[in-house]
């Protein structure tokens, strides 16, 4: 995920009954990033190096638009700016993304992580195919098991949603206490220090499935 340059960057395509339809991703794994909410790259898994052909830690720290072409840079940051400022917490594109001495066309789902309590956007993750032809490391891809509790993995899909404490708490019938102390729980257990680590490893390690809207645990690694 060629368009013509007005159109390189567009939402997806509508199933028939209204929702956004899920992009065309590979649902075993995928390149993954972390942006901070001024779209710097904080954290990535390496199937996110492996696409654009550097070592991870020469990513982090780099802005992300500066990753795609220019082309689409400017479409490309309306739609972030209509996620931070609370208009949307999703959605997918086109984007052309530049490696080393390569151009692609690839669909791109990016999601708001919001902190704690607060309604504001902490972090946004973005995915993109894995790329093509390469393995995913050994470090990220886990075997499957029983890792999460059925609140756990009802707290995690909120998390991934873009859903703050206290109207996660609401709607599982829990106190916003009871909320915190579940994620507290799953950063221990994914070995993260906040949530929006939270999210890219559990979308690295496959916990949470690829190309699908809502977010939604993979069903093995439930108790």
């Amino acid at each position: 995920m060629t368009p013509f340059p007005h159109d390189l960057v567009m939402d997806r395509p509508h199933a028939a009954d209204g929702t956004e339809a899920a992009p065309d991703v590979d649902r075993s794994h995928a390149s993954v990033a972390c942006l901070d909410p001024t779209l710097t790259i904080q954290q990535a898994n390496q199937e996110f190096g492996r696409r654009f052909g550097n070592p991870v830690e020469d990513l982090c720290g780099r802005p992300f638009c500066d990753l795609v072409h220019p082309s689409v840079q400017q479409p490309l940051m309306r739609q972030f700016s209509r996620m931070l400022e609370g208009k949307r917490n999703r959605f997918a594109t086109e984007v052309i993304t530049l490696g080393q001495d390569t151009a692609h066309t690839l669909p791109l789902t990016a999601m708001a992580v919001r902190g704690g309590h607060i309604p504001d956007v902490a972090a946004i993750l973005v995915m993109l195919p894995a790329a093509d032809g390469e393995s995913v490391d050994s470090e990220i891809v886990v075997p499957r098991k029983k890792l999460l509790s059925e609140v756990d993995a009802r707290i995690l899909e909120g998390i991934a949603a873009g859903v703050s404490t206290v109207p996660l708490a609401s709607r599982l019938h829990l106190s916003r206490q009871g909320v915190e102390y579940h994620v507290s729980g799953l950063l221990r257990k994914l070995k993260v220090p906040n949530r929006a680590a939270l999210v890219s490893r559990a979308y690295s390690m496959g916990v949470l499935k690829v190309g699908t809207w809502p977010p939604k645990v993979v069903e093995d690694f439930i108790k």
